[in-house]
């Protein structure tokens, strides 16, 4: 306690440490910070020492006396610990006992075995032999890292039908390729004797997105139908105005949740997504395969456009050279080389001198904060090693990101932390979640980059444009612009 130093990019002192920051002149500031005040009256007196330091000192006998009094006080001031009796009812008579055990459900821990039936008393005799049904009509999920072949064995047929099975269904797919979750529908039928297995009399699931197959038992052997499924691959455009938030307002419109992460990523380079006015409109296409029987499908976000004012941008994926990128409508590709928005929000403090409205004081906030609306992904500015993720004092959940260069990277706040320390992330991973945990007045991001480990201003961060299509490339490409332009969206 009153520990005063963290490793991470320099002290300690960060702008959320609850301690007498303010009397105490000089100490090693957490990612080169250094709390800004005026001298006091008792500067030269520290009740709250580092006792991680200087032990045996009178520095450090007073900071332990301290410590004591105030847990002398907390214990003083204590409740108690007084127990409250409660009443507890008379064990059963034996004779009640087995009343009640023959009128109720019997659980497992009581030897029930009857499932919702009553559970059995002692004048019941279990039959030497019992009739079997002659049908059995039964469902089983393929489960994760299953195969048809096991999840049909584990249902009750034979391994030598269950083969037939996934022989016959690799015309289709590839059995491995069957997702996880498939609902299997059977029909066994009746055996000659109880030492070997039902036979499979009929069998259906869906082993494509466009494809069910369907088994049946015809002149005493299993064959399979194909019942193809039809799929409108039309794409799905969606736009509208980005009001609070573009992740919110796209979602809300019916986007994906994982598309409108790749929309704010492939933006992110060109555009200051924290930045963004209520007005603007955004405006994307994605991969979507609507089949008959109501399911659907998104894939790859194709198309990426957002207006704000007389600005637009529109972008769409391009491959050259065997690398993909984003190019806008006037064949410039973008290439990562800075830093990326980490949130989609607003601003609403910049780097610099500020008045805490915590704390009551003024101080250098040497960061940005970004409101957004709680829960709201939080990305990697750029490539980097998790040097930190936990709780960090007034900064709550935080990660720290280590880069090349002699750079860093600091998210605070966070509702939930996604990464581990060591670790290695990619631009625009998702690396938390937006909260409101340490010194903090409502849901934001507070992000920080520091220069060897000195705090700089983010915004001083620029990006970086390359790449440019021409001749036959750039018509190609301005064709497919304006054919997805050309799908009517909701």
């Amino acid at each position: 306690m009153y520990q005063r130093s963290e490793a991470m990019f320099g002290g300690s002192g960060g702008a959320g440490m609850l301690s007498l920051d303010r009397a105490i002149p000089a100490f090693t500031p957490s990612f080169g910070r250094a709390d800004i005040g005026s001298p006091r009256r008792f500067d030269h007196l520290d009740l709250v020492p580092d006792l991680g330091a200087q032990i045996g000192s009178r520095i450090w006998w007073r900071g332990l006396a301290t410590c004591a009094g105030l847990c002398a006080l907390t214990y003083t001031l204590s409740p108690g610990w007084r127990t409250i009796p409660g009443a507890t009812p008379a064990p059963m008579a034996v004779a009640a006992w087995e009343e009640n055990r023959a009128q109720s459900i019997a659980p497992l821990a009581f030897g029930g075995d009857s499932g919702r039936r009553m559970g059995a008393t002692d004048a019941v005799q279990p039959l030497a032999g019992t009739p079997e049904r002659p049908m059995i009509e039964l469902s089983a999920t393929i489960g994760q890292g299953d195969g048809l072949a096991r999840a049909l064995e584990r249902a009750g047929v034979g391994s030598s039908e269950a083969s037939r099975v996934a022989n016959l269904t690799s015309d289709v797919v590839d059995v491995g390729d069957i997702a996880p979750g498939t609902a299997l529908a059977l029909t066994l039928g009746r055996r000659p004797d109880k030492n070997v297995a039902r036979p499979l009399d009929a069998l259906g699931f869906r082993a494509r997105f466009d494809m069910r197959v369907q088994f049946a038992r015809e002149n005493g052997a299993v064959v399979m139908h194909r019942l193809p499924i039809a799929v409108d691959h039309t794409p799905l455009r969606v736009s509208g105005r980005v009001g609070d938030g573009v992740f919110v307002s796209a979602t809300a419109a019916g986007a994906p949740a994982k598309t409108v992460e790749a929309y704010i990523r492939a933006l992110a380079p060109k555009v200051s997504m924290g930045n963004l006015d209520a007005d603007a409109r955004f405006d994307l296409v994605v991969e979507r395969d609507r089949a008959a029987t109501g399911d659907v499908r998104f894939g790859n976000l194709l198309y990426v456009g957002l207006s704000e004012g007389a600005r637009a941008t529109r972008m769409i994926q391009w491959t050259i050279g065997g690398r993909t990128e984003w190019y806008d409508a006037a064949g410039v590709g973008q290439r990562r080389s800075g830093f990326a928005v980490p949130v989609d929000g607003h601003k609403t403090s910049s780097f610099g001198m500020r008045f805490h409205p915590l704390l009551g004081y003024t101080r250098m906030h040497q960061g940005v904060d970004y409101g957004a609306v709680y829960g709201s992904p939080i990305h990697a500015a750029t490539d980097g090693i998790v040097a930190f993720a936990g709780w960090h004092g007034g900064h709550g959940n935080m990660v720290k990101l280590q880069h090349a260069g002699g750079l860093g990277t600091g998210y605070a706040h966070m509702s939930r932390i996604a990464v581990a320390p060591g670790a290695r992330v990619a631009q625009g991973q998702v690396i938390g979640y937006v909260g409101s945990t340490g010194l903090s007045t409502g849901p934001h991001l507070h992000f920080e980059v520091y220069r060897n480990g000195v705090p700089v201003n983010p915004g001083t961060v620029n990006f970086a444009a390359t790449s440019l299509l021409s001749g036959g490339e750039l018509q190609a490409f301005r064709g497919k612009l304006a054919r997805l332009t050309s799908i009517s969206g909701r």
